[in-house]
């Protein structure tokens, strides 16, 4: 395991020291404060017009716009977890790819590293990238706290809240499990990152395909999408079967991967 760490400290000590990381840092930043300015501008539109006409008067799906924490938060994670689908492949591309193209890969694999110390090092990196990336929204929830905070209480539902963004996280650990055993068959960077991308998008889409089918296709289809076993976790709503689906995830792409290292070490 102390391997493992050194390679993943490596990692992003290389990844900070490169533009393209910053570059992703301020593309997440950039969509999401777009996002969020536009969502609490809706909420205060909605909140309006319930002052002006009630409630009961506007259409059922703005009952979400009762509260900061449903009418903002709970839709800012769900954008959040739209642009991931775009920002992980980016960030998982060169993990190995890099140091394909660079020839130093095939340095690696003739120390004594063990591939799975390899694997686990490079997810490591990887994980430390994409949760500074996703760290970078948690200043959204903080600001709606401190300034919407008054005497009727606090503005925001904290566990509704973390938990949404403990969803956010696991959905980016998924990603960069997937990005990382594609970048461990490929040298170049971007084919890494676009099939990566074309992988994860089907994939979290699946459940729009379910609507279409008949059963038992459509419960099948729904278990194995991103989007249906993320929803209940956004809201708030802590579901045991969406933790063990997601550890499934990541722990068979790690395989894939150690394998894949394991085969290119004994070729």
């Amino acid at each position: 395991m102390r391997t493992a760490l050194a390679i993943a400290r490596k990692e992003l000590a290389v990844a900070f020291t490169t533009p393209w990381a910053y570059a992703v840092f301020t593309a997440m930043a950039a969509l999401s404060s777009f996002f969020f300015v536009s969502l609490l501008e809706q909420f205060q539109q909605v909140q309006s017009l319930a002052r002006e006409h009630g409630w009961s008067r506007l259409p059922p799906d703005s009952v979400v716009y009762r509260n900061l924490t449903d009418g903002v938060v709970v839709q800012l994670w769900g954008v959040v977890l739209i642009i991931t689908l775009f920002v992980a492949p980016f960030l998982s591309m060169r993990l190995f790819a890099e140091e394909k193209r660079q020839k130093t890969f095939a340095l690696l694999l003739t120390t004594p590293v063990r591939p799975v110390d390899i694997v686990l090092g490079k997810y490591l990196g990887g994980l430390g990238l994409i949760f500074v990336t996703l760290g970078l929204t948690l200043v959204f929830p903080v600001l709606l706290s401190v300034v919407g905070s008054g005497a009727s209480g606090p503005a925001l539902e904290w566990p509704t809240v973390l938990l949404g963004y403990g969803a956010v996280l696991l959905w980016g650990a998924t990603c960069m499990a997937v990005g990382l055993f594609i970048s461990a068959l490929t040298e170049s960077q971007m084919l890494a990152a676009f099939l990566t991308f074309t992988v994860l998008l089907p994939w979290m889409l699946l459940r729009g395909v379910a609507q279409s089918t008949a059963e038992p296709a459509r419960s099948f289809l729904n278990y194995l999408s991103f989007d249906t076993q993320l929803h209940g976790m956004i809201q708030g709503v802590l579901e045991m079967q969406a933790l063990v689906f997601f550890a499934s995830v990541i722990l068979f792409s790690l395989l894939l991967t150690h394998r894949a290292v394991e085969a290119q070490r004994y070729a």
